[in-house]
């Protein structure tokens, strides 16, 4: 594994332009420190060369690794057929990612790039500085993995580097696991640059994941020649709409991130009663959830929001510092992010005390009628867009008639008109999959012009938001926020709610709430 979160030393923490063989490679065997070395350190790391030799010494063998198929890898191989279709008789290239420097000599838990993620297989954080080459064929492309391989225990690395290091952060895959694993061939990363370079010359042209790691880029740009200007920008867009449809395999990982996230909201409920009356009970919810995530997924698929009061109206509040008070509205805004990185976006707005207030109610079943008017038109065939159209009319009919709009409903809804988006500013649909807001680099034409097909997933998320201070809302829903959020399924013939388990009537909430409390 190469992505624990660590503290190194300077001397300790190759760079990815040394991982991709930029400078030169360490020579073989032990070598000593310089003097210089040695005195401008202060760090404690043994560097003589008895130690080295000492440190390499009584090592057993290492554990068995896994050398079997990986569920994912017959459906990514799949995913990298169809994009070689895409780019006949060009390299494409797919860089993972590097580690991310957290401050000073702390880097965050690594996660791959979602294209990467999707091309392999590979989640959680597997493999940092990895990098994806599809070589053009006579047919199709032949995909190799160059990644860094396992460091030997007569390296400095393996003692000394705290970033990279198997006595840091554990080892690495061998090659032939990966390989195994993935079915995918792999070499080592170093010989990247001579690979590709013998490779370009004889290829149309090249793609690249340019914005994945500016070190693969700045490595591949001497080698690329000329570049046609839009090519790297077509084959992001090419990568997004690759993951519009998800296949059985994706759509199972989903299915595991909702029921994973359903019941870190039984653990939300569940925490109420400490974190009311707590100075920070946004964050005693949050980390109930969070928490659950990290033990029953990957972790949370994007920040936790947590939001008390009038900061549910704050649409992407997550500070979640405030407290949590008798008689609010509690809005959680969270997903679970499973190992494969796919993650769910659940969105439950719940009444602190158990019980709706009638102006709560009110509100929260203008968002749930909104919502349902969203599912019912939602269908293969129908555009996204229309989606979205369709709360937007129940949200503007509401709203109208509790005097919000200085227009009727139906003026409001015209392109000119659009009052009622104050109050609802947001989209109520967005593709979900690796990333919580997938296949974002698509072309409109493929999003929200694009008719529902059969294997999309996606969110509905109508939400009212009326600001303690809004002097244009009735004085009783003033610092009101509801947002119903769910996880749905295109069928062959309808949608499927893949979030249904979790209550979103009124009546039902409170009886879910009641059963956990």
């Amino acid at each position: 594994m190469t992505s624990q979160t660590t503290t190194g030393t300077p001397d300790a923490t190759d760079s990815v332009e040394e991982v991709l063989d930029v400078q030169a490679p360490e020579a073989e065997g032990p070598t000593v420190a310089s003097a210089e070395e040695n005195e401008k350190s202060h760090r404690s790391t043994p560097r003589s060369a008895a130690f080295r030799a000492f440190i390499a010494q009584g090592w057993g063998p290492a554990p068995a690794e896994d050398l079997t198929a990986g569920s994912a890898a017959p459906f990514a191989a799949r995913r990298r057929e169809v994009l070689s279709s895409l780019f006949p008789g060009e390299v494409l290239v797919v860089p993972a990612g590097s580690l991310v420097r957290r401050s000073n000599d702390t880097d965050y838990r690594f996660r791959p790039h979602s294209a990467f993620a999707h091309l392999t297989g590979l989640g959680t954080d597997r493999e940092a500085d990895a990098v994806l080459v599809l070589h053009p064929r006579e047919q199709g492309h032949e995909a190799v993995l160059y990644v860094r391989p396992q460091g030997s225990r007569e390296s400095e690395e393996f003692f000394a580097d705290a970033r990279y290091g198997e006595l840091w952060v554990g080892p690495r895959p061998s090659l032939t696991a990966l390989a195994a694993q993935t079915g995918i061939t792999c070499h080592d990363v170093a010989a990247l640059a001579d690979e590709l370079g013998a490779g370009l010359e004889q290829a149309k042209g090249s793609r690249l994941l340019a914005d994945a790691d500016p070190a693969v880029t700045t490595l591949v740009a001497p080698l690329r020649g000329d570049v046609p200007e839009h090519a790297d920008d077509e084959f992001v867009t090419a990568l997004s709409e690759l993951r519009l449809v998800k296949d059985a395999y994706e759509i199972g990982q989903l299915r595991e991130a909702v029921a994973a996230s359903a019941r870190g909201f039984e653990q939300v409920v569940r925490s109420l009663p400490q974190a009311v009356g707590h100075p920070r009970g946004e964050r005693v919810v949050e980390a109930a959830f969070d928490g659950n995530a990290r033990v029953d997924g990957n972790g949370v698929g994007y920040e936790t929001i947590s939001a008390a009061g009038d900061h549910a109206c704050t649409l992407h509040w997550i500070r979640n510092d405030g407290p949590i008070s008798a008689g609010q509205l509690l809005l959680v805004d969270a997903g679970v992010e499973v190992d494969s990185l796919y993650t769910a976006d659940v969105t439950r707005t719940l009444p602190v005390d158990g019980t709706f207030s009638d102006a709560q109610r009110r509100v929260y079943q203008a968002v749930l009628d909104a919502a349902d008017a969203a599912f019912a038109v939602a269908r293969p065939g129908v555009k996204f867009r229309e989606v979205h159209e369709a709360a937007m009319k129940v949200v503007a009919d509401r709203l109208s008639a509790w005097g919000m709009l200085p227009v009727d409903a139906a003026t409001s809804l015209e392109p000119e008109g659009q009052y009622h988006r104050r109050w609802m500013p947001h989209g109520t649909s967005h593709h979900l999959g690796l990333d919580v807001h997938d296949c974002a680099q698509a072309r409109r034409e493929m999003y929200l012009e694009a008719e529902l097909r059969e294997g999309m997933v996606f969110t509905i998320e109508p939400g009212i938001y009326i600001k303690s201070e809004d002097e244009l809302a009735p004085a009783e829903l003033r610092g009101i926020g509801v947002r119903i959020e769910d996880d749905v399924l295109v069928t062959a013939d309808g949608v499927e709610n893949l979030t249904a388990a979790l209550p979103r009537d009124p009546d039902a909430v409170e009886a879910w709430m009641a059963s956990l409390r």
